[in-house]
C-alpha cells in the first residue's frame, strides 16, 4: 500500500512536513496545499516557498494547483517544473464556498462542458505529469457518472477521489457505492481519501478494496500522527508521548524562525491542537487553555502541563 498525505490549506505546509517526516515518516507522497495562480502572477512568494526544493529535502512532494483557467494552469506547470517537479495535482475537490462560487475546486464539477475543454488544453500542454484529486460532483453523486466519461478521455497519473459532494463538506459519509463503480469504469489509476481515522477504519477499507494500492489521509494524521505507524507495523511504545511533544515543539520552533510573529505562530499551532488534543486523555480540558493562551508564555504552560500529566488517548473508533 502506498500512503499519501492530503493538501489541507494552511497546515501541511513545509513546515509541518518536515517534522512529520522527520518523526513519523512512511509517507510515500505528499501533496503541497494548492498554488492559485491568477493573469498576473503563476506562484506567489509564499506559494513558491513552501514548495521550493531546498524547503522539502527528502520528501517525495506534489505541488497541487487549482484554477479554472487552462493558460495559467500549463503557465504555473512549466514553471514548477523548472523547479524539478515531474508531477503536479489539479484541485477539483475543495468544498469552500469563496472556492465554488468562483467555480473552482469542486465547484468546478457543476460545468462538464467547461471541465473537459480545460482538461483537453492541459493536456495537450503538459509538461509532465498531471493527477487529479476530485470529489464526485458539486450537487448530486449522479453527477460522477458522467465526469468519469470525461476523466477517461485523458492519461491522468492518478484519480484520487474523495467520494462526498460538495454540499456535504466533511458530513455525511463517503459514498462507497460510487467509490466502487469509479473502480470499474475508470481508464486511469484510481486513490482513495476520506475518512480513514483509525486502524479499524483502515483494516475494514482494505479488506473491502484489496485492489486498491494507494490511500491518501488527511484529517486522521492530524487527529493521530501515529495513524499510518500504527498501520504498518502497529507501533505503539512507550515513548510515543515524548515524540508527540518534540515533534509540536519542532514545528513551534520553525513557524517562529519563519514568521518571526508570535500572535501569527499561537494561531497555527491552535489549528494544530484543534485535531490534536483529542489524542488525549482531558484533551478537551487542554484544549480550551491552550485555544485561551495569548503568549508563548501560557501556551507554553498549558503545554507542559499536558505532557506531564496526560497520556495517549485511543478511544475505540481511533485504534
Amino acid at each position: 500500500m502506498n500512503y499519501y498525505l492530503a493538501p489541507l490549506e494552511g497546515i501541511t505546509g513545509y513546515v509541518y512536513r518536515n517534522a512529520y517526516q522527520k518523526y513519523f515518516g512512511n509517507v510515500d507522497k505528499y501533496f503541497a496545499p494548492f498554488i492559485s495562480p491568477d493573469k498576473n502572477i503563476c506562484i506567489n512568494r509564499k506559494e513558491k516557498r513552501d514548495i521550493l526544493p531546498e524547503n522539502n529535502i527528502g520528501l517525495r512532494l506534489v505541488p497541487q494547483i487549482m484554477t479554472n483557467n487552462s493558460k495559467h494552469f500549463s503557465d504555473t506547470e512549466k514553471e514548477l517544473s523548472l523547479l524539478g517537479y515531474d508531477e503536479v495535482n489539479l484541485n477539483l475537490g475543495c468544498p469552500a464556498a469563496t472556492v465554488v462560487t468562483k467555480k473552482k475546486g469542486s465547484g468546478f464539477l457543476f460545468y462538464p462542458d467547461d471541465l473537459d475543454e480545460f482538461l483537453y488544453n492541459i493536456f495537450e500542454k503538459r509538461a509532465g505529469k498531471i493527477s487529479i484529486k476530485t470529489r464526485i460532483g458539486k450537487e448530486s453523486p449522479d453527477e460522477f457518472y458522467h465526469l468519469i466519461e470525461i476523466f477517461n478521455k485523458y492519461p491522468i497519473e492518478e484519480l484520487i477521489i474523495h467520494p462526498r459532494i460538495q454540499k456535504d463538506f466533511y458530513k455525511n459519509k463517503p459514498n462507497l457505492k460510487v467509490f466502487s463503480d469509479a473502480l470499474s469504469l475508470s481508464k486511469n489509476k484510481i486513490v482513495y481519501n476520506g475518512d480513514i481515522h483509525s486502524t479499524n477504519d483502515y483494516n475494514k477499507f482494505a479488506e473491502e478494496y484489496s485492489d486498491v494500492d494507494s490511500i491518501m489521509f488527511g484529517r486522521g494524521i492530524l487527529k493521530n500522527p501515529f495513524l499510518i505507524c500504527r498501520i504498518k507495523s502497529g507501533d505503539n511504545n512507550i515513548e510515543e508521548i515524548r515524540r508527540i511533544e518534540n515533534f509540536m515543539d519542532e514545528i513551534l520552533h520553525n513557524y517562529y524562525e519563519n514568521m518571526k510573529d508570535e500572535k501569527n505562530v499561537l494561531f497555527k499551532m491552535k489549528e494544530l491542537w484543534l485535531y490534536m488534543s483529542d489524542l488525549f486523555t482531558d484533551g478537551e480540558k487542554y484544549w480550551k487553555k491552550i485555544k485561551k493562551a495569548k503568549n508563548f508564555s501560557e501556551y507554553n504552560e498549558v503545554v507542559s502541563k499536558l505532557f506531564k500529566e496526560s497520556k495517549i488517548y485511543y478511544k475505540k473508533s481511533s485504534i
